[in-house]
């Protein structure tokens, strides 16, 4: 069985090894033992192995994998386990360590395939989707009712690019940021109806200004954070609302810096680490959501593209490009030998 893994945080690169070892895996009472095909590389795994800008590494005991999402094939089930079945196709979340070739997890965790739905899309069908609905959770609360405007920052990223789809179908006044103009022209042309602005441009704050109006920008949706972080906090209008979900920037910005009680701001965190605490009933119905996202419109989990777990290295650095357009895959051939021998 192939695993990637770290005993300490520093550059993904130079940290992360391939280990090759047999062992014994089996599912216990309630759990299945799934065959890992396909894994995203999201920005989070990185930072899980590299630690966030400006705090000391973390201190562990051990080897840890990489990787919180994928998708395989049912190799055996638990006892007790009624609703999967061996050689059953299933995306998995949360399920810590998925850059191996074999994980255990609940039974309720790994969530089937729709049929007509490649391996590719299967793989990133729950992490990006599920954050889409805790973040547009989060924008109701914040707006109260209201309509906008909302301003996003990484608009050209996979999840950017899932809050525009959303924000046309929900009539909501979406004003979008990028990093450079050739990012601009393209989320331009994928969303027309909603303002693109490129922050290499010298007066891009003037420009999200003219397009908020006289209301100001009454949500900040951020997965930058870092040092632009005041930038954005002083594009808030009065009781305005930032929501970071990311740290994709370098630096940072302490909170002394905003004017929260000069200007009565909120500042939320939103991460899909903590879905699992949401009601069972909320679970099911983002499930649900994400399944059929997968099947009536696969573009919208677009890859970049896909390496095998063994050339994890060569898939890091692509998926660190700035330009990339899509999530960076690992792979494991459906006829690889693992050397796992599953009871």
């Amino acid at each position: 069985m192939r695993t990637v893994e770290y005993t300490r945080q520093g550059d993904a690169t130079q940290v992360l090894t391939l280990r090759e070892e047999t062992c014994r895996l089996a599912p216990g009472v309630g759990e299945v033992l799934v065959r890992m095909l396909v894994r995203p590389i999201h920005p989070g795994d990185l930072i899980g192995v590299e630690g966030l800008p400006g705090q000391p590494p973390e201190q562990q005991s051990g080897a840890r994998t990489p990787g919180v999402e994928g998708m395989g094939v049912v190799e055996s089930v638990g006892t007790d386990v009624r609703t999967l079945r061996p050689g059953q196709r299933v995306a998995v979340f949360p399920a810590p360590g998925t850059w191996r070739d074999f994980v255990v997890v609940p039974a309720d965790l790994a969530v089937p395939v729709p049929d007509g739905v490649s391996d590719e899309t299967a793989a990133l069908m729950l992490v990006n989707p599920l954050t889409l609905c805790m973040l547009y959770r989060a924008i109701e609360k914040a707006l109260s009712g209201q309509t906008g405007p909302v301003l996003q920052t990484a608009a050209g990223s996979s999840i950017g690019r899932l809050v525009s789809a959303a924000a046309v179908r929900h009539d909501l006044q979406l004003i979008n940021l990028v990093r450079s103009t050739s990012g601009a022209e393209k989320a331009r042309t994928l969303y027309p109806s909603q303002p693109v602005i490129a922050t290499c441009d010298d007066d891009w704050q003037g420009q999200v200004r003219r397009h908020a109006g006289e209301r100001g920008v009454q949500v900040v949706l951020d997965s930058v954070g870092g040092a632009m972080t005041q930038d954005l906090a002083e594009l808030l209008a009065d009781g305005g609302t930032l929501i970071s979900y990311g740290h994709l920037s370098s630096g940072t910005t302490s909170l002394e810096a905003l004017p929260l009680m000069a200007r009565e701001l909120t500042v939320r965190g939103v991460s899909i680490l903590h879905w699992m605490s949401r009601a069972p009933k909320e679970r099911a119905e983002d499930v649900a959501f994400a399944q059929d996202l997968a099947q009536s419109t696969p573009d919208l989990l677009d890859v970049a593209a896909s390496y095998d777990l063994a050339d994890f290295r060569s898939a890091i650095e692509h998926a660190r490009r700035p330009a990339k357009s899509g999530t960076v895959l690992l792979t494991t051939p459906r006829t690889a030998d693992s050397g796992n021998e599953a009871a």
